[in-house]
């Protein structure tokens, strides 16, 4: 295949080469061949791929393929979601290149599905930072401006997607790491409630509770289709437009009560403005809760989290300080220094934000919110090796409102509706209650008709100029 034919099919959504695939005018074998040909090509300059499993995406593409709506479509898995014949490294030193036996029920439906697995995406170590700049590999790139951070944890992800590597790739939201890279690359990211997803990793008392999990893509009708396909009960997917009018609350603070950065602003007061002029009743409002007490928890239990994977490579005989990142050790270390309390206090959080939220959303269907609070940042303003106080402070300031949904259970979306004065893209993020998926992207689709983004491509991709070799 050429070069310029695979560029071009990179162009497509996940439903258009699917499409493509069922007319006959292409095989999933030559689907897959294009991907690995466009990750060839310009992830040199991304590094968004950690993993490439090449001769295994041919194998499974030459096999009989599931007659599936999206079979032979290829995907990027990210590097902590375990998938047979790949190693799960998570972005660590501390995990071995050995692959793993053993899938989920995620993998495994998405693998009954029929797409095509053609690597693993890059991530920071387990997913602990919102960038995605770790020791192992060269940090991921943004490909609107390579100076700057896809975001985390979902980082390779974002990155992949929004340069048309690939049309679908898997993305794991515990503090908002689905939603961070669709905002900082200009993609959509849905962030599921809890439940609302099929198990995808072993057993976590606290992950079970904050991480939700889905598929970004750049078109929503693929982010819909790949949260109906992971969903427990099945649902099919959602296809259109909302057909109601809905009562949106407008809500710019932090939760800490800090005013996001101007260009946000602007995003959100447009996209208002563009929801009133499709017929939405909007109005501005305040958070229902203690915000800052919310962000505490979310803080305390990042600590605890990063507190288990120290624990977890002291107890297979090496040395933390040796195998883990700074910033790892550095959560272990906050997190024994919380009081014994602080952990009693998180899940009050967990516990009571569904309640409150539950009553808000009696008066109103959707919050709408900037996504994060200032656009993407330069590549190592986050970096692992940065003093743990400061990077907690820097990280969770930025990531201002993303972590609510996560403590509550709740789903939200971000949609790449607008972008700063010098061409970075910030998302605006819509948020529901729990089992209100069906309306976020509904919504979404309405947004996506009225502002369309399908053409808008940063430089480095698909669409833009080919890097050259070396």
């Amino acid at each position: 295949m050429k070069t310029a034919d695979a560029l071009a099919l990179g162009r497509l959504d996940a439903h258009d080469q699917a499409a493509l695939l069922r007319a006959g005018e292409l095989s999933a074998a030559e689907l897959v061949e294009a991907a690995i040909l466009r990750i060839e090509v310009l992830d040199p300059s991304l590094h968004a791929v950690s993993w490439p499993a090449f001769d295994e995406a041919r194998a499974r593409a030459a096999a009989p393929l599931p007659d599936r709506p999206l079979a032979g479509v290829p995907w990027l898995l990210k590097d902590s979601l375990d998938c047979p014949g790949m190693p799960s490294r998570a972005g660590s030193a501390s995990r071995m290149d050995v692959p793993v036996a053993r899938a989920f029920p995620y993998v495994q439906r998405l693998d009954a599905e029929g797409l095509v697995p053609v690597g693993k995406s890059a991530m920071p170590e387990f997913g602990l930072l919102g960038v995605t700049e770790p020791r192992i590999a060269p940090p991921t790139r943004n490909p609107w401006a390579p100076a700057r951070s896809p975001g985390g944890s979902s980082g390779g992800a974002g990155a992949a997607v929004a340069a048309g590597l690939v049309p679908l790739a898997h993305g794991s939201d515990g503090a908002g790491s689905i939603r961070i890279p669709a905002s900082c690359c200009g993609v959509v990211g849905l962030k599921p409630g809890r439940g609302a997803t099929v198990r995808v990793r072993a057993r976590h008392v606290i992950e079970d509770l904050l991480v939700g999990d889905s598929l970004i893509a750049r078109s929503v009708r693929d982010v819909a289709w790949g949260f109906a396909a992971a969903h427990p009960a099945r649902p099919a997917p959602v296809t259109r437009a909302v057909a109601r009018r809905l009562r949106i609350a407008v809500v710019l603070p932090t939760l800490r009560g800090e005013m996001p950065d101007p260009v946000l602003v602007e995003a959100v007061t447009r996209t208002a403005d563009l929801c009133e002029r499709l017929g939405h009743r909007v109005e501005n409002a305040a958070w229902p809760f203690d915000g800052p007490a919310a962000d505490a928890a979310e803080r305390t239990l990042w600590c605890h989290i990063g507190a288990d994977c120290v624990d977890a490579v002291r107890t297979a005989g090496g040395d933390p300080e040796a195998l883990l990142e700074p910033w790892t050790n550095a959560l272990g270390r906050m997190a024994e220094a919380l009081p014994t309390d602080a952990l009693e206090r998180a899940y009050g959080q967990i516990a009571g934000l569904p309640v409150r939220l539950a009553a808000f959303f009696q008066e109103y269907d959707l919050i709408l919110s900037p996504t994060l609070a200032a656009p993407p940042p330069p590549i190592g303003f986050m970096a692992p090796d940065l003093p743990g106080e400061v990077l907690l402070e820097r990280m969770f300031g930025w990531l201002g409102y993303t972590p609510l949904q996560n403590l509550a259970g709740t789903p939200a979306i971000t949609l790449p509706l607008h972008g700063s004065a010098d061409g970075l893209p910030v998302g605006v993020m819509a948020a529901a209650d729990r089992g209100a998926e069906d309306l976020l992207l509904g919504l979404a689709f309405e947004l996506e008709e009225a502002q369309p983004w399908r053409d808008r491509w940063p430089p480095l991709s698909v669409a833009g100029e080919v890097p050259r070799a070396g």
